[in-house]
């Protein structure tokens, strides 16, 4: 009877999969933009009667198998006008949709492009997505439309301190997000130290962060991914728009090559500041400049090529003795091809590299470090039927890593050229990810990723007496460099650790009625590559190094909880999520680490663990003319590094502490108002808690000298950070009936002028004698002007 049982269990779940009759369809096409024939990611193609619908993928293509019959379907995405539409299923039918952007009008509620709801249903949690309408309404400093700064309102999210370059999502560090950019990794998001992000706002299409629940298509990094998908360029015609800043400007230019077939886009960006330092006598420069390009080529139904890249500097110097040149440059060639009208499948080659050069022309020497990658992926997407889509596929990294290059600047210095010896690893890494339907109130998400990384062969090695590369003064409590008992060699072709982990991932939604639902998902994920910083938050100068001999790779856990619900129709909608992370193998540094220059890292980091947890409570108004968000975090995020035997202390007495990126209570408020048909204004207040630090608790005299000493780790706080920013958008009327038309936006950054502290210093007061501390603030308040246009 049992064995009868599982047989027929078998038969159902095949026969769920695979066995349709003749009286199933499938509906596909893509889905594009009415005016430049850009594809639409996530637009929504239901099927009322039936209470089903699919959304479209990356690349604007959506495909759904139903009974035959005669039905209405529905394809709505917010800020466009729906499309009704009557279709006959008795044999699968190609059918493209053209959405024509919604016009606006005050006297009514209307949905807007900038909204961004939740799906009730889908068992996708911990995602938020913003549009770029959203992006360049929040005002942030200097006036500049920026993705990472806007990212930073979401609850989960925050930053490394004022100016700081990078974010942190739920209690992790920078150097543990994924941020691609069309599918290729960046390795630093930030201009100017952290001013501003990479992103021209004008070449983005698409932006979902995912901080939980991350689909096993993902991988590399164990605290969240950004994804964000440039624009393909308008194959219908030509258009140009723009803006013109108080510290930079930029351009963006599309259109067709083949009208309707193939398209380019071309976008830069560049600062213009330091154009003004010689005024006030300074020859200083500081300035950054970006170029973002794709072409995008409609081969026929069944194939489409894309092109892009990204290319970005900033040069920082201090006239001509000292000039700092950091930047990303990435590439990638895409082919989507349709195998079927159920089988989608894009192929994906990426070149990325990021580079960092130091010129130091008054001792003589140029400094040179970078990290390049090649990678191959090949993903696809099959869907099954209207409850079973699968997606599948490989990727391929293979890494090279520069710590370091130094040579004499000219023929005078004295600094002999020598190379810190390269790194080089492969990661691989194959998945399947499921979104399974199961009833009407219970949908499903499971998949699983396996990757491989194997640490390649080098120049050479340290080897250390049984393999222990710090080593513990038990007289003085205190850890040191451990010293090489050989330096070995083995070669380019050999291979010095291999690591393979299984990363399971499962999340569920269960709907509670049409308006509600709780989801739950679990998340494992591996991080193979780590960032050496030893700062609160991070500097270009800092290293990336691959796992290896002596430093394991990161592995988290990451459990969530959450309900979701729509409000008055979804006028309002409400969420909330609490969720615990357990990281294995987080690094930390001994007391007095050097990291610059460094050819034997593993002599001054430990291996340890890391915790975060909190809750996270988020409340939108999506419609009408008051729109925005509140959002709230309560958190917690710790790190212990333990002694490796009962006779070491460990860091902090092997007890946890708190992490540089800890900020228990985290607030954010947004808020658009459309005040009339010219005028719109915009404001965000932000409060975090205090950033860790370490501060003397004492001094004691050497020598003369007065030396301070400090406690256990991370045990102080910065002062509490808050600020209010302001903006205001004034779009002229005549504008409407000129083919160009502008927009003027009004800011003031920091509108109380608060003095918020990026670090406190302790000094001896020259005149006094006595000790005092001294805050430093990089913004008060910061007015700017921004005047936009396009045509």
């Amino acid at each position: 009877m049992k064995k009868a049982t599982l047989v027929s269990a078998i038969l159902f779940f095949f026969y769920s999969l695979h066995s349709f009759s003749q009286q199933k369809y499938t509906l596909s096409g893509t889905i594009t933009e009415e005016s430049s024939n850009e594809t639409l990611i996530g637009v929504t193609v239901a099927f009322p009667s039936l209470g089903t619908g699919v959304v479209t993928n990356e690349y604007g293509f959506y495909s759904i198998t139903v009974p035959e019959g005669a039905y209405q379907i529905v394809v709505n995405y917010l800020g466009f006008q729906d499309i009704v539409r009557s279709v006959s299923l008795t044999s699968n039918t190609k059918m493209d949709f053209k959405l024509t952007e919604a016009a606006e009008q005050l006297d009514e509620v209307v949905v807007t492009q900038d909204v961004e709801r939740m799906d009730i249903r889908k068992p996708q949690m911990s995602v938020n997505s913003l549009s770029v309408e959203t992006i360049k309404k929040i005002p942030v400093i200097l006036g500049e439309a920026d993705i990472i700064k806007s990212i930073l309102l979401l609850p989960g999210v925050t930053n490394a301190g004022e100016g700081a370059s990078g974010f942190n999502v739920r209690g992790g560090s920078v150097d543990q997000n994924l941020i691609l950019l069309d599918e290729a990794i960046i390795f630093n998001s930030s201009h100017l130290f952290g001013f501003f992000s990479v992103f021209n706002p004008d070449a983005i299409k698409d932006i979902k962060l995912y901080k939980g629940g991350i689909p096993a298509r993902y991988g590399g990094r164990v605290s969240s991914v950004l994804d964000i998908f440039q624009k393909e360029g308008n194959s219908k015609e030509l258009k140009v728009n723009g803006g013109i800043g108080a510290v930079a400007s930029r351009l963006l230019i599309e259109g067709p090559i083949k009208k309707d077939k193939a398209a380019f886009l071309i976008g830069g960006r560049g600062s213009y500041a330091h154009l003004f330092l010689p005024l006030f006598d300074l020859d200083n420069t500081a300035y950054f400049y970006d170029l973002n390009t794709k072409l995008s080529y409609n081969v026929n139904d069944k194939n489409s090529i894309f092109l892009s890249g990204y290319f970005g500097r900033d040069v920082f110097g201090i006239s001509e003795s000292f000039v700092n040149t950091y930047g990303n440059a990435v590439g990638n060639f895409r082919w989507n091809h349709l195998f079927s009208d159920k089988l989608f499948s894009n192929l994906s080659l990426i070149y990325s590299d990021y580079y960092y050069g130091l010129k130091l022309d008054f001792v003589g020497f140029n400094w040179n470090s970078g990290i390049q990658n090649f990678n191959v992926k090949y993903d696809l997407k099959h869907y099954l039927n209207d409850k079973l889509q699968v997606n599948y596929g490989v990727n391929n990294i293979y890494y090279q890593f520069n710590p370091g290059k130094i040579e004499p600047s000219n023929d005078t210095s004295g600094i002999v050229e020598d190379q810190l010896t390269q790194k080089y690893a492969n990661e691989f890494a194959a998945y399947v990810d499921i979104e399974h339907r199961v009833t009407d109130d219970l949908s499903l998400g499971y998949g699983l990723r396996f990757s491989n990384f194997m640490r390649l062969g080098q120049q050479e090695l340290n080897v250390y007496e049984n393999d222990n590369p710090v080593r513990f003064d038990p007289v003085l409590s205190i850890y040191q460099e451990a010293d090489p008992i050989e330096v070995i060699n083995p070669g380019r072709k050999g291979s010095l650790a291999t690591f393979n982990n299984f990363e399971p991932r499962l999340s569920m939604s269960y709907t509670l009625n049409s308006d509600s639902s709780v989801k739950a998902s679990y998340t494992r994920l591996a991080q193979y590559l780590h960032l050496l910083s030893n700062t609160n938050s991070p500097t270009p100068l800092d290293v990336w190094t691959p796992s290896g001999p002596f430093i394991q790779p990161q592995l988290l856990d990451q459990y969530a909880l959450g309900y979701f619900k729509n409000i008055a129709n979804g006028t309002y909608s409400f969420e909330t999520e609490v969720f615990y992370k357990d990281v294995q193998n987080r690094i930390d540094y001994i007391d007095g680490a050097n990291l610059i220059a460094n050819d034997a890292i593993e002599q001054v980091i430990l291996n340890g663990e890391a915790r975060a947890y909190g809750l996270e409570v988020l409340f939108r108004k999506n419609e009408g003319r008051l729109q925005g968000w509140l959002a709230y975090t309560l958190s917690k995020s710790e790190q212990r590094t333990p002694g490796r035997t009962a006779a070491e202390t460990g860091i902090n007495l092997g007890e946890w502490y708190n992490t540089p990126y800890d900020k228990p209570h985290d607030l954010s408020l947004f808020a658009s108002y459309d005040l009339s048909e010219k005028w719109s204004i915009n404001s965000n207040f932000v409060y975090q808690t205090g950033q860790p630090t370490n501060f003397p608790i004492g001094q004691f005299e050497f020598q003369g000298l007065t030396v301070p000493y400090y406690g256990l780790r991370n045990e102080q706080r910065l002062p509490d950070y808050h600020r209010i920013d302001l903006s205001a958008t004034l779009t002229p009327k005549k504008n409407k009936t000129r083919k160009m038309q502008g927009e003027w936006v009004f800011s003031l950054y920091n509108l109380y002028n608060r003095r918020n502290a990026a670090s406190i210093n302790f000094r001896r007061n020259q005149d006094t004698g006595a000790n005092e501390a001294v805050r430093t603030s990089i913004f008060g308040l910061v007015p700017a002007v921004t005047y936009n246009f396009k045509f």
